[in-house]
């Protein structure tokens, strides 16, 4: 097989070359790293990335190949992706698919063979800078320098507008999207459910409260949590108004993960405000950030972000600690936030906000993702949390 020089330009200067695998392309975005053993899959197609390219650490990627099963949405989200040694040969019985055919099929350029050791300690020392990967050709090492310094930054920048909804809808009416995946194991004392090509799932539980969640960017996986909680889920573009969501008297409202900056969002800021003293509401990832905006504090940009399986979280409430799975660039301002707003979760490697819960409301939020696709699944009994706190203010 001939292989294709790639080349990778950070906007500093710095200059990876390697080989291209995926789409012959061109593609330019901020660049991250994610230190998940597991789950590229779920990186590439998890809309938190919009506008990025991600850089996995683990070096080898693409041994299980990629099961349409395992998609947290029907697009890859990525700019572009960074490893150090491609597996062209996947033998997992689960992949339908190389790595190398789906990236091409989805138009994403990928590179590997370089130092990304080198790469993720640069961007632990300068922070996060935006880049430039190019697979096709068209341009040399300070032409993809420049066009990196050409791409617009993340600070300010609009993405749920290109991931969010078109149209509502009701999240798996059928109840056959939600079940939990499990190995059949006979001495269940649920059976299992066969499914296509030797799936098996766990049955769902009955269904006992309605809620609407804001997309902002959600994942498959955070709709099977809630489903498998027992929440029926009314899905809404990020555009819905606060009057419109109110309208369909849920028993509680979801803020979901996303992409971009959290500051750059005002439009979706003022119809949570109208929500938070009216109903429930639990919200993650650039949802929690929503939500201290819409509580009157504010975020800023972190040096490199959190991003991976492996993040130690403590609860200031019960000294309680969870390693999280997390995704995301941007921060809450402890100092900005109200008095009746508490902060309840802190992150022990630099001591971020990673949850708050309001004094006065039923309101609660956490930075990580409870879902954990992929990462541990210390912090999953937050579905729950907001099951009994839709209870208590029935």
């Amino acid at each position: 097989m001939t292989k294709r020089p790639a080349i990778l330009a950070l906007e500093d200067g710095t200059v990876f070359e390697g080989t291209a695998f995926g789409a012959a392309t061109t593609k330019a975005g901020e660049i991250c790293f994610n230190t998940s053993m597991t789950g590229y899959q779920e990186v590439l197609t998890d809309p938190s990335y919009r506008g990025q390219i991600v850089s996995m650490t683990y070096p080898l990627i693409g041994n299980y190949g990629i099961n349409p099963l395992d998609n947290e949405s029907n697009d890859v989200h990525v700019r572009g992706f960074v490893i150090e040694e491609l597996c062209r040969v996947p033998s997992s019985w689960r992949s339908q698919e190389t790595l190398d055919a789906w990236l091409t099929r989805h138009d994403v350029p990928g590179i590997e063979g370089i130092d990304t050791r080198a790469l993720t300690k640069r961007l632990r020392t300068a922070g996060a800078m935006r880049a430039c990967l190019c697979t096709d050709g068209t341009l040399d090492a300070e032409g993809a320098i420049a066009r990196a310094k050409e791409t617009a930054p993340m600070e300010g920048s609009d993405f749920v507008k290109e991931v969010t909804t078109p149209e509502g809808y009701r999240w798996d009416p059928e109840d056959t999207e939600s079940r939990e995946w499990t190995i059949l194991n006979v001495t269940e004392q649920r059976p299992s459910e066969a499914g296509a090509d030797g799936e098996y799932f766990r049955p769902l539980p009955e269904a006992k409260y309605h809620i609407v969640a804001y997309d902002f960017g959600i994942k498959r996986n955070i709709l099977r949590g809630l489903r498998q909680q027992g929440f029926t889920v009314d899905v809404v573009n990020a555009n819905t108004s606060a009057e419109e969501v109110l309208a369909l008297n849920p028993d509680g409202v979801f803020l979901s993960n996303g992409p971009g900056d959290p500051a750059a969002l005002d439009y979706i800021h003022e119809e949570i405000r109208k929500i938070v003293d009216k109903k429930p509401v639990f919200a993650i990832c650039l949802g929690h950030q929503i939500l201290a905006h819409a509580f009157g504090g504010k975020t800023f940009k972190l040096k490199f972000g959190h991003r991976g399986g492996n993040q130690p979280v403590k609860d200031l409430r019960t000294g309680r600690i969870a390693i999280t799975s997390q995704n995301h660039g941007f921060a809450v301002d402890s100092d900005s936030l109200p008095d009746n707003v508490e902060v309840t979760h802190i992150n022990l490697n630099d001591d971020t906000v990673e949850g708050l819960r309001h004094r006065d409301y039923p309101v609660f939020s956490v930075q990580y993702h409870p879902e954990a696709a992929p990462g541990p699944h210390d912090a999953a009994y937050f579905f729950e949390e907001f099951a009994k706190l839709i209870d208590s203010n029935r």
